[in-house]
C-alpha cells in the first residue's frame, strides 16, 4: 500500500510540475495567446494598408484622375495657366 501511495505522489507531482511549468503549461498557452493577439493585429494592419494600396493602383490604371492627383500631391506639379502658391509654417526659434 505503501508503494502505490508513493507511485501515485510521484505520478501527481510529475503531472503538476508539467501544468505549471513544462511544455504546454498554463504559462506558456497565455503566452502564447497573448502573442497570437499581437500579430493577428498586426495583420489587420497590414491589410489596411494593403487594401489602400490596391485602390491606388486602381486609381492609377483606370484614368488620367489618379495620375494627375498623385503628380499634383507628390510631384508638386501644376496645369498650365496654373499658379502655385506653398503656404510655410513659420519655424520655430529655439532659444524661446
Amino acid at each position: 500500500m505503501k508503494w502505490l501511495l508513493a507511485i501515485l505522489t510521484i505520478l501527481l507531482v510529475t503531472f503538476q510540475y508539467r501544468l505549471w511549468v513544462g511544455e504546454g503549461s498554463l504559462a506558456e498557452v497565455s503566452r502564447l495567446k497573448r502573442e497570437l493577439a499581437e500579430q493577428q493585429e498586426k495583420n489587420a494592419v497590414l491589410r489596411r494598408a494593403n487594401r489602400q494600396l490596391l485602390r491606388e493602383v486602381r486609381s492609377l490604371k483606370e484614368g488620367t484622375d489618379g495620375v494627375e492627383a498623385k503628380a499634383r500631391y507628390d510631384l508638386g506639379m501644376v496645369k498650365e495657366g496654373e499658379t502655385l502658391f506653398i503656404f510655410m509654417q513659420p519655424e520655430k526659434d529655439s532659444n524661446e
